[in-house]
């Protein structure tokens, strides 16, 4: 039985920057960093507090990964809040939240040029904060 995702992989062509995005722009912490060789290794990232990690994956090693783009999407508590501090650590951000019947939403591209998209967390009555 399956009981939950452990991590979702981002192949990327180069692990420093990375790194320096997920982890000085966005917050993230890193949880494993073990050499796979010279010129790469095992890089996972996750949120403060826990949850799915990423795997910042060396393209290199991964056959393939051109057909293998993500598409994730990130769970915030005030959506302008975290749009405005990402915006100052220069994350580039495609535009305002976007307010929708089932959530309110952005888009930010990392620096593989991966667009990946926030979404307001709902409060206790399941509606978005905002």
């Amino acid at each position: 039985m399956i009981t939950g995702i452990l991590s979702v992989s981002v192949y990327v062509g180069d692990q420093a920057a990375a790194r320096a995005f997920w982890v000085d722009k966005l917050g993230f912490e890193v949880i494993r960093d073990i050499p796979m060789g010279p010129d790469g290794s095992w890089l996972e990232v996750a949120p403060p507090g826990g949850g799915t990690k990423l795997v910042l994956y060396p393209r290199k090693y991964m056959k393939g990964w051109e057909r293998m783009q993500p598409s994730i999407l990130f769970e915030c508590d005030d959506i302008r809040e975290t749009c405005a501090r990402l915006r100052e650590n220069g994350v580039e951000l495609m535009g305002e939240p976007i307010v929708m019947k089932w959530g309110t939403f952005a888009q930010f591209a990392d620096t593989e040029g991966y667009v990946h998209f926030l979404k307001e967390r709902p409060n206790s009555d399941g509606q978005d904060v905002r």
